[in-house]
């Protein structure tokens, strides 16, 4: 105990004793398994589960060496306070952390240090652990997992290893194993592309035809390639002038074989179940969007012997199509490209190239030094012209074919048909190309615009063979189009996606390894479960090799191929001892996230990935009565909405294979989702632009100084950058814990972002210090409650607080929570501060209450109020009805819709006893001056109005 002194009694709660009393409980916590959930089968099983189960979680966090500051932990304490209200109710509350520990950085620094990742890595996870244990979130310790450990990465593999032999079943609308795939060709059921029996292919091309249906298959994809850094980069990485975030280098796209995960086959699931989730409005629509599920029409054009195909959401502009524009990559571009130009060519076409093959490679090589994001928003549109024509098939004209880089491979099929009267980047184009332009759709009356974007009636659509859309609207002419189309061959409707199959390799060494094993003919073969996990080899070089920056024509040479031994292989894979070859690619860090929920659930099983009855208790669908076709899935998952589209694509995507395939009962990975908001902060420039430490700046009449000279303050995310970061050690070693989560979930509604402000956090701990003054006397250290009834007033208001505090709890305002406890914790002390003590009654509810926001201050008075046991199971105070009924109420009344006076009456006094005292109130009587009103409606509860 702290030593009394004149100024600061001795049982003062301040910060010192506040450590003190946290660091005591998280020991007896952590001696006691206070936050084990336990499992209905397997070492972490008991008997007598609870079947009210509640499964909370965090986003997975990366353990970075920088460690936490306040804004970290926003999230963190917003479930904990959660779980620790259901646990208090008499739930089952599983509720863990564990670490998504592969990634970029750690392999970064034992890049540049020669440190393996792992040991940088787990330091990490030790400085995070420290950290958020400070904070006493109630964590199921058992359960915590790192996706960098073989015995979890294991699984990753297994996982990787059922999704690439399966294949998704377009009739049956699933996944199944790709056994049957095989079998239904080996009966005849499914014909071979070139109509061979099955038994007449060799082996090797029975599995290319199978690999074409593969859920995970290699492909030569079109990716980010920086041969300065040796790897392949995400487009997250790559500067808009196309260079790479990290050393500046030039980054081209090409093709290189990857590993890729068909996610496509999945993109009507994927939009249609969202409407099953509890998800907010704005990640669903993201997610929406990133699929991008449109209607439209396929079209294909004739190009000398070549079918150059287009998608298009508008058919029934075709006749306004006078040009077609293909991706520099797309592979018809050099059957396309002609030996010479034509007779007569603009010169703005040929990019000032002698042929049309110079000006095709130029062009393609300078597009490919530009990012995707680049390409897609810059407007000077460059192109150049391939040489060849196209025939547009509604009207027979020979129109140009283009490349030009604002047109991507990976969206629709890489090509367009350019239609310049109704879109702004086809009509940039023309402008600058001297192409025409025909207007396909009546523009509106007064628009003098450029490209005419909206709906109309189609013009300018008809021909002598019959067709006509002139006159129709949009959408009687997209259905005449595609019949048209269909009937006479040149195309036919369809669905497309913006969605593209996901590219899931990395030229790194820090990540999961592939459990694919190459033969002498480079037939992949998955490794058996017997065999996993493919552990991380040794190697003396962290980083791939690099190659001179401008050598987009460089191959990559990924760190695992240094591992020679490791490499080449011999293996027994069911057919006796042969060489192998691994795969040198690892997987990239959204692996080990997508399925950690499963884990969490059944962390030490090492027979399965997740036995499934603990997989059905924790995440399975709900009974009928929570609503038809629950989808199952964690209770509540919680994190930034920076995560909306990837992961939670990722992982829903993987959730539904393994559901497929009948190896867990969700269809859905998480029910229920929830994004928090962000903590920011003030920061301050110099004279100079330069960031100085926003904790030595000071405020002197609205100005702010910095060691006496003037400083600018703006205000951003929090970041070492900025030299503005709070670390929550230091919150708690000058406040204490408690206050540190009282104050941030009190800064505002969960949902919302809010700026740190140091200099608030003191009314937090003052409200604690009041709190621990109605139980505890500051001089002696022993209670202040006693044994007297308290008043019905005092009643009233706790139970009005109980019954507030616990809805606030179920749906997470934990800002109002506060509150209700700052204004009842005021009136006890009003009423009782300095009397001999407070009613029991009172402020045993009181410190229930405030367990899941404060729990360390909360077990304290709790023990101090004469309980043995701790209160995280409970109880969590009942309000008693009978105090929640008010016994009057106020009725405004209006007079002709204006409010001109207020009156109390009984709660339950009837209409004519409300209108009675309306008509008696003074401000009225002079209203009406002995006259009646035309009309009295009393609307109970709540007000009158008067018409006079």
């Amino acid at each position: 105990m702290s030593e009394a002194t004149e100024e600061t009694p001795g049982h003062r709660y301040n910060a010192a004793l506040a450590g003190r009393v946290e660091l005591r409980w998280q020991n007896y916590w952590a001696d006691h398994g206070t936050y084990d959930a336990p499992n209905p089968v397997g070492p972490l099983a008991a008997d007598d589960i609870p079947s009210d189960k509640l499964f909370v979680q965090d986003m997975f966090p990366y353990p970075s060496g920088a460690g936490l500051h306040v804004g970290h932990p926003l999230g963190f304490i917003a479930t904990d306070v959660f779980a620790r209200y259901h646990r208090m109710i008499g739930r089952n509350v599983l509720h863990t952390m564990g670490f998504d520990a592969f990634g970029l950085p750690a392999e970064q620094y034992a890049v540049q240090t020669g440190q393996h990742p792992r040991k940088t890595t787990e330091e990490n996870i030790e400085t995070y652990l420290r950290q958020i244990r400070r904070l006493g979130l109630g964590h199921d310790e058992r359960r915590r997992i790192s996706t960098i450990d073989p015995g979890y990465y294991k699984w990753t593999q297994w996982i990787f290893v059922q999704i690439y032999n399966s294949y998704y079943d377009e009739k049956l609308g699933k996944a199944r194993p790709i056994a049957d795939l095989e079998t239904e060709f080996a009966q005849d059921k499914r014909r071979t592309p070139d109509g061979r029996g099955w038994c007449e292919l060799t082996r090797k091309e029975q599995v290319e035809i199978l690999d074409t249906y593969r859920l995970a298959y290699i492909s030569e994809a079109p990716v980010n390639w920086c041969p300065g850094l040796g790897t392949v980069l995400s487009n997250e990485e790559v500067t808009a002038d196309g260079r790479s975030e990290r050393g500046n280098f030039p980054v081209f796209r090409r093709n290189l074989r990857q590993w890729m995960m068909r996610i496509t086959a999945y993109a009507d699931r994927l939009v249609d179940d969202l409407d099953r989730l509890e998800w907010p409005d704005k990640v669903k629509a993201m997610q929406r969007n990133w699929i991008g599920r449109s209607h439209g029409a396929r079209v294909r054009f004739a190009a000398g012997t070549e079918k150059i195909e287009v998608f298009t959401t508008r058919p029934d502009t075709l006749f306004g199509a006078t040009y077609m524009v293909l991706a520099p990559e797309h592979p018809l571009v050099d059957k396309l490209t002609t030996a010479a130009w034509p007779s007569t060519v603009d010169e703005t076409w040929t990019g000032g190239a002698a042929t049309p093959a110079e000006a095709v490679e130029a062009y393609r090589v300078a597009a490919s030094r530009k990012s995707e994001l680049d390409r897609q928003e810059s407007k000077d549109k460059t192109g150049v012209f391939t040489g060849s024509y196209a025939v547009n098939p509604v009207n027979g004209k020979e129109i140009p074919v283009f490349i030009a880089d604002y047109v991507l491979m990976g969206y629709g099929t890489g090509a367009i048909m350019a239609v310049p009267g109704q879109d702004q980047r086809d009509w940039d184009f023309a402008a600058k190309f001297h192409l025409e332009v025909v207007r396909t759709v009546q523009p509106s009356e007064g628009f003098d615009g450029e490209a005419f974007t909206g709906e109309g009636p189609v013009v300018n659509s008809g021909q002598e063979n019959g067709l006509s859309l002139d006159g129709l609207d949009v959408v009687e002419a997209k259905k005449t189009i595609i019949e048209w189309l269909a009937e006479h061959g040149h195309g036919e409707g369809t669905v497309q996606y913006k969605l593209r199959d996901w590219l899931f390799s990395r030229q790194r060494y820090w990540g999961e390894p592939f459990p694919i094993v190459y033969d002498e003919d480079g037939v992949a073969h998955a490794i058996p479960e017997r065999m996993l996990p493919v552990e991380l080899p040794e190697v003396d070089d962290y980083s791939p090799r690099t190659f001179d920056p401008d050598d987009a024509n460089a191959e990559p040479s990924p760190p695992l191929s240094r591992a020679a031994e490791w490499v080449e292989t011999t293996l027994d894979l069911g057919d006796g001892p042969k060489k192998y070859r691994r795969d040198t690619n690892t997987m990239p860090n959204w692996a080990g996230s997508c399925w950690y929920q499963l884990r969490y659930v059944d962390p030490s099983n090492s027979e399965r990935f997740v036995d499934p009855e603990n997989e059905k208790y924790w995440l399975g669908p709900r009974p009928a009565e929570h609503g038809v076709g629950d989808p199952g899935g964690v209770d509540l998952y919680v994190g930034g909405v920076e995560h909306a589209v990837l992961h939670l694509l990722y992982s829903r995507f993987w959730q539904k294979v393994l559901f497929d395939l009948g190896h867990v009962s969700s269809e859905e990975p998480y029910r229920r989702l929830f994004n928090q908001g962000y903590i920011q902060a003030f920061a301050y420039t110099d004279a100079r632009g330069f960031y100085v430490s926003a904790e030595e700046v000071e405020e002197k009449d609205g100005k702010f100084f910095f060691h006496g000279e003037e400083v600018k303050q703006e205000y951003g995310k929090m970041g070492k950058s900025l030299k503005n970061v709070v670390t929550p050690d230091q919150m708690a070693v000058d406040y204490g814990a408690d206050t540190f989560r009282f104050y941030e979930m009190s800064m505002g509604p969960l949902a919302d972002s809010r700026p740190w402000a140091t200099k608030d956090v003191v009314g937090s701990h003052r409200f604690l210090q009041r709190t621990w003054r109605l139980v505890v006397d500051e001089q002696t250290g022993e209670p202040r409650v006693s044994q007297a009834e308290a008043s019905a007033e005092d009643r009233k208001q706790l139970h009005k607080t109980i019954a507030g505090v616990r809805e606030d709890y179920a749906e997470m305002r934990f800002n109002t929570a506060g509150a209700k406890l700052i204004e009842l914790n005021n009136h006890l002390t009003k009423v009782y501060g300095s009397a001999d003590g407070t009613p029991r009654e009172l402020v045993e509810p009181l410190v229930l209450m405030l367990a899941p926001l404060c729990p360390h201050v909360a077990e304290e008075l709790w023990h101090r109020l004469g309980h043995a046991d701790s209160l995280v199971h409970g109880p969590f105070p009942v309000a008693d009805e009978q105090y929640l009924v008010d016994d009057t109420v106020e009725y405004p009344i209006q007079v002709n819709g204006k409010v001109r006076a207020r009156i109390t009456v009984a709660a339950d006094a009837g209409k004519d006893a409300v209108q009675s005292a309306a008509l008696a109130e003074e401000k009225i009587a002079a209203l009406l001056n002995g006259g009646e009103p035309r009309k009295v409606i009393v609307v109970p509860g709540r007000l009158v109005n008067l018409v006079i």
